[in-house]
């Protein structure tokens, strides 16, 4: 039940990444951006050749590769968390990062390119997109339950290869 749930999850905020991308080419793209807040807020059409702020441009096959790596990982380890309400802090991390890195993938893949468009004008902050903010959010969440929720010792112990004190 535990993969329905988050397939269903990730196919969701998937959809809207791109549904929100296909959106921006057809509304922003064409005029280069539209003010939401004036001079604080805006969407602002970019295509991102790179990854986190500018980073290793035009590197598509490099970054495809990496992405695929870290779904893999995403995967292996979401298959580890154990069912129940005390993990439910980390299928939401993991469906989040799965979801924000398959929106991202496909645009590299397809576009060659990733569509960021959301633009806060005060602070300059570089252009992101909606798959951006699911591993921001997720990457918060994450810390926060480590610092605040998961405090015992074997919290994490479904990490690792072999369990501490085994000799096999």
């Amino acid at each position: 039940m535990k993969y329905l749930k988050a397939f269903i999850g990730v196919i969701i905020l998937t959809a809207l990444d791109q549904w929100s991308k296909y959106m921006v080419l057809i509304h922003v793209k064409p005029v280069g951006s539209i003010p939401l807040i004036k001079n604080i807020l805006s969407f602002t059409y970019h295509e991102n050749r790179g990854a986190v702020w500018g980073i290793m441009q035009g590197q598509i096959p490099v970054l495809i590769l990496t992405t695929l790596v870290i779904l893999i990982g995403v995967l292996w380890i979401y298959t580890r968390i154990p069912e129940g309400r005390k993990y439910i802090w980390l299928h939401l991390v993991s469906i989040l990062v799965i979801s924000g890195a398959i929106g991202n993938f496909i645009d590299r893949a397809f576009r060659h390119y990733v569509v960021d468009f959301i633009y806060f004008e005060p602070i300059d902050f570089p252009i992101f997109n909606v798959a951006d903010m699911y591993v921001v959010i997720a990457a918060a969440l994450l810390i926060f339950v480590v610092l605040f929720v998961y405090k015992e010792d074997t919290d994490f112990d479904f990490i690792q290869f072999k369990k501490r004190g085994s000799h096999e």
